[in-house]
């Protein structure tokens, strides 16, 4: 074994050796293609210069290192060249280079997954010489690697070591003073290319970074939904941080009250979730059950460190390495993704949740790469926080909409009956004056007969049959006079119900005989005829006979006061099952509007055209009957029909009295 304390004086001798050793046997070119015979100052320089014209023209940093590696082999004539640098992750970027056809693709393979045992050894003595490996006392190398000599050396740039060269060969190979020294020189060329590309790839991160940080800036601004924002942010952090899963969890408390961060002890009542979620690998084809993507606070011991804390971050470089006690939650696979980093989403010191990312190896997270967790965190947060408000916001709106969509139909509503009421009471006003002007014409007829009457029968000279003349003049109209007062008397009691219900026997057929020939007695001058349908057997039944007459009496007059002349009245009597009996009086007419039948039965209502043609009346008959009819306990039913000429109309009033029937001579 050769290393580093080897003798100057040694290195020498033994490299005169080889020389003269080379003067006598013939080299294979292929085990030994480069014949030490020239010096190696000219090649530092080759080499130097090749460096720089990379580094000028380089567009990828992996490409100056795999062109430097190309020259340091082709230079030496070597088997292998690799170029390690060190990684800020616990992890080293490899680039190496093989002369061909000397290795084949398992081989180069062997020799990568092996040397990190010579990267290390290397990096613990800054050099490390090996000519010939089988024979080397290093015993952790293996023996069966299919190269045999070894020429490493760390780059320092700053005071700093920043990489590792190795040249290999595969065959046995005293490394002479020149070479090292050769090498030693290069080194610093390579230490400053590794510089460069580092600072590039650096640059490269934050230029990624920033791009990262703008991209979730802008879909934010743009209002995109909150789980297309953290996919945005998690695939981002995946490329960026070459993380192997990431989630973003969403925290429920139970009590709001406890979301506020603070340094206490206590463990809130807090349910965590995943709310999106990237994964580098398959996830398990079996379908996860909800309480698999879900956890209580109290069931980990890395939450609880995180909610009872009020720590920006919270790094694990390994959790395998935490007490053996520490319940961590299956969501983080502690044994296959052993590197977390925990951020918090948090609003006003209000904990919202945590941004997750996650390696399948041991890993120490960087700085600039726990800003840009932070920063993320702040972005998502912010969107939540947006998303809520928003929400809240448009839910305000809509019940702000919805009770002044009430407000404005309620108002409507009102509107509405105010202006039905104020149409209904200019009406009444309307019908009240007429009622005015047709009480006024009804009281003051009959008085202003009177009066003249009475001024008659003052004269002295009066004969006696001028003077009967008077008398019964004045006697029908102050009889007509209190027939009017008497309605108006009745119609008030009978609306506040002071009427007592007086039941009596009532003979249907002699009534209907007496009301008939009232009837005849009093239109016999219009030419209007009575026309009875009784049943076979005439009625009798229980009522208050008084109301019934009057009934019969008042519905007589309606009918003779708006039948034609010369036309006839129609009376039919009905006997209906269940102790009910029906009245239908009709008479050939003027037609009733159909927009006033549902009207003339009220008070001082009366018909358009019965106004216009000064029919007498006061519109008090009609509402009478309805009363008189609800205080039998009744209905009564208005129609106006045209008839088969279209001339004229049939009006029909239908009384109905629910009674207990008897039927005379049963």
């Amino acid at each position: 074994m050769d290393v580093v304390n080897t003798t100057r004086e040694e290195v020498i001798r033994l490299e005169s050796d080889r020389l003269a050793s080379l003067s006598t046997h013939s080299l294979d070119p292929v085990s030994h293609p480069n014949v030490f015979s020239s010096p190696l100052a000219p090649i530092e320089t080759t080499i130097g210069r090749k460096i720089t014209q990379a580094l000028n023209r380089a567009t990828r940093p992996d490409a100056v290192l795999s062109e430097v590696a190309m020259l340091l082999g082709e230079a030496y004539g070597v088997q292998a060249c690799i170029i390690s640098i060190p990684s800020d992750q616990s992890g080293r970027s490899l680039t190496a280079w093989f002369a061909k056809p000397h290795l084949n693709g398992s081989q180069q393979s062997e020799i990568l997954s092996s040397y990190a045992t010579i990267e290390t050894e290397t990096l613990a003595h800054s050099k490390l010489f090996i000519s010939d490996l089988t024979l080397s006392e290093i015993s952790y190398v293996s023996k069966a690697l299919p190269i045999r000599a070894v020429l490493s050396l760390s780059t320092q740039f700053q005071g700093k070591t920043n990489g590792v060269v190795s040249l290999m060969c595969c065959q046995p190979h005293r490394w002479t003073d020149l070479e090292i020294d050769a090498l030693i020189n290069i080194a610093d060329q390579v230490a400053i290319a590794i510089s460069q590309i580092s600072l590039q790839q650096k640059v490269a991160k934050q230029s990624q970074y920033q791009a990262l940080l703008r991209e979730v800036t802008m879909a934010i601004q743009n209002s995109l939904d909150v789980p297309q924002v953290q996919m945005m942010a998690l695939e981002g952090l995946a490329r960026s941080l070459e993380i192997d899963q990431a989630f973003v969890l969403r925290a429920k408390f139970f009590d709001p009250r406890q979301s506020i961060r603070s340094n206490d002890d206590r463990i809130p009542r807090v349910r965590i979730m995943i709310d999106s979620e990237w994964r580098g690998h398959p996830i398990d084809p079996e379908p996860e059950s909800l309480l698999s993507r879900s956890f209580w606070v109290e069931d980990c011991g890395v939450c609880q460190v995180a909610v009872r804390s009020t720590a920006k971050s919270f790094i694990f470089d390994d959790l395998t390495e935490l007490p053996k006690e520490t319940v961590i939650a299956p969501i983080f696979d502690a044994e296959n993704m052993p590197a977390l980093m925990l951020v918090p989403l948090e609003s006003k010191n209000r904990l919202l949740g945590f941004i997750v990312v996650q390696q399948s190896r041991s890993r120490q997270w960087q700085s600039d790469e726990i800003e840009l967790v932070e920063l993320l965190s702040a972005q998502i947060s912010a969107a939540i926080i947006q998303t809520e408000t928003l929400r809240q916001v448009e839910s305000l709106v809509e019940e702000r909409t919805a009770q002044l969509q009430q407000s404005l139909e309620l108002q409507a509503k009102l509107y509405e009956i105010t202006r039905k009421q104020i149409e209904k009471l200019r009406e009444m006003n309307q019908r009240m004056d007429e009622f005015l002007s047709t009480l006024s014409h009804e009281l003051r007829t009959p008085l202003t007969s009177m009066m003249l009457a009475i001024r008659m029968l003052r004269q002295a000279n009066l004969t006696p049959d001028r003077r009967q003349q008077y008398l019964n003049i004045l006697e029908q109209q102050c009889a007509q006079e209190t027939s009017l007062i008497n309605d108006l008397l009745a119609l008030q009691e009978l609306e506040t119900k002071q009427v007592a219900f007086q039941l009596q026997r009532v003979d249907l057929k002699q009534s209907i005989e007496d009301a008939s020939q009232s009837f005849g007695q009093r239109w016999a001058s219009k030419g209007l005829t009575l026309d009875v349908k009784l049943p076979v057997r005439s009625p009798v039944f229980n009522t208050d006979r008084d109301s019934f007459n009057r009934i019969l009496l008042e519905l007589l007059t309606n009918a003779g006061k708006y039948a034609e002349p010369n036309s006839i009245v129609q009376l039919q009597v009905m006997v209906q099952p269940g102790q009910q009996i029906k009245l239908a009086l009709s008479n050939i007419g003027s037609a009733i509007a159909e927009e006033e039948l549902p009207h003339i039965f009220e008070k001082f209502r009366r018909c358009q055209g019965m106004t216009q043609n000064a029919v007498p009346g006061t519109g008090l008959g009609l509402a009478l009957v309805k009363s008189l009819v609800q205080h039998l306990n009744g209905t009564i039913e208005a129609t106006s029909v045209a008839t088969s000429d279209s001339q004229s109309y049939e009006t029909c009033f239908t009384v109905t009295l629910p009674q207990n029937l008897e039927i005379a001579g049963a």
